[in-house]
């Protein structure tokens, strides 16, 4: 590791679609960029050099669960988080902001912060945003987050405003906090998908010159047409010169719809959670892995997809697998996934680079079939329900 700062250059752009590179003392990440989630500290099922292999430059851990289990103190006396878990390229940590907004009727929040219920044993803590902020410097990461307060897209301005308005009070104490020049804090921008309130937090939260800014509180019940609409009005509101990080996007269709509005970085369980449960991405669309056509079909996932799962294995090995319960299945699949996606992530890259980037996005965009709307918004809907207790 080196004592670098933490660096933000634009290389390129294709109309608002930008291509950059972040710098930090574990390596650079050249953006567009997608970070695997390893949220205990591990990408579900893969090894750490399998997760680079596949094109991963950067990941995502999460506080929170660290915190629980071992507990920082525990990973601080290991050396880090990096040594830890054996990644020793760049890592980013989230707060656990978007936890508390998960487990629901398990916190209360106030100004001063969090207080909630462990999911591991149901014992009793708490979070203040100078906390968040200084668990993270101890684990060592390249960037970490602000604590804010993430609200559903349905909770009415009245209630998302108050939630924005206690992000701002966080993120100032966060910045106040802030004490290690070789780790970079973004703070994340509230507001839901009023115009109004992003635009108010947008200019708050820039004002206190983070190194980086995040989208938060989208991607949590509205429409897709609503999330990108909200996306295309932050590019015009987040300063050009710091990356742009949208929290928890990560479905194939929209990276490309958001790297073509103007963000930079993503992170989302989504490739390896479907890839667990038999959902495969394609050019055309996810598929079925366990639907009984696949049974005796030859060929790969994919023709021409370079991942060790399509080079290896046929569709009809991968559909055994999963028919028999076998776990190989579903490292086969998570590495199809990743990979699927960090090459989506290259190959917009590479087109803006070109500046070809806009014909490329249309013509995936025309292939793409992505899920159902209206089976997404039900799926987010018996969550959101289930998170509150309903």
């Amino acid at each position: 590791m080196t004592s670098r700062p933490f660096e933000f250059q634009v290389a390129a752009t294709c109309n608002r679609a930008r291509a950059g590179a972040m710098e930090t003392p574990h390596g650079s990440v050249p953006t567009p960029a997608f970070m695997p989630v390893a949220t205990q500290g591990s990408v579900k099922g893969l090894l750490p050099q399998e997760v680079r292999d596949l094109g991963a430059t950067v990941i995502l851990s999460n506080t929170y669960h660290l915190y629980l289990r071992p507990g920082i103190d525990y990973i601080e006396k290991a050396g880090g988080l990096h040594a830890f878990m054996g990644w020793n390229g760049p890592l980013l940590t989230d707060s656990g902001g978007f936890q508390v907004f998960s487990m629901g009727s398990l916190t209360r929040l106030s100004d001063q912060g969090v207080t909630f219920r462990s999911h591991i044993d149901g014992g009793l803590h708490g979070f203040t945003p100078e906390e968040a902020v200084r668990y993270q410097e101890r684990l060592g990461v390249d960037i970490m987050m602000c604590l804010d307060q993430c609200i559903a897209a349905n909770e009415g301005d009245g209630r998302i405003k108050e939630a924005m308005d206690r992000t701002h009070g966080w993120a100032v104490r966060c910045r106040e906090t802030w004490n290690s020049p070789h780790q970079a804090l973004f703070g994340i921008v509230q507001g839901g998908i009023s115009k109004g309130l992003r635009e108010e937090s947008t200019r708050f939260i820039t004002g206190l010159d983070f190194p980086g800014h995040a989208v938060g509180g989208l991607a949590v019940g509205e429409t897709k047409a609503q999330m990108y609409d909200m996306v295309s009005y932050m590019d015009q509101l987040l300063p050009r010169d710091k990356p742009r990080y949208l929290m928890g996007v990560g479905s194939p269709e929209d990276l490309v719809q958001c790297v073509a509005r103007g963000m930079d970085l993503f992170d989302c369980a989504l490739p390896t959670r479907v890839a667990r449960n038999g959902a495969l991405f394609t050019p055309a669309g996810r598929v079925g892995i366990t639907a009984s056509r696949f049974k005796g079909t030859t060929g790969p996932v994919v023709e021409g997809c370079d991942c060790y799962t399509c080079r290896n294995f046929s569709i009809s090995y991968l559909h055994h697998l999963f028919k028999a319960k076998e776990l190989l299945g579903l490292r086969l699949a998570s590495i199809h996934n990743l990979r699927f996606v960090q090459r989506l992530m290259e190959e917009m890259r590479s087109k803006i680079l070109d500046g070809t980037f806009e014909s490329y996005a249309q013509d995936f965009l025309a292939a793409y079939k992505p899920t159902s709307e209206s089976v997404r918004m039900a799926q987010k809907e018996r969550w959101l329900e289930m998170r509150t207790g309903s």
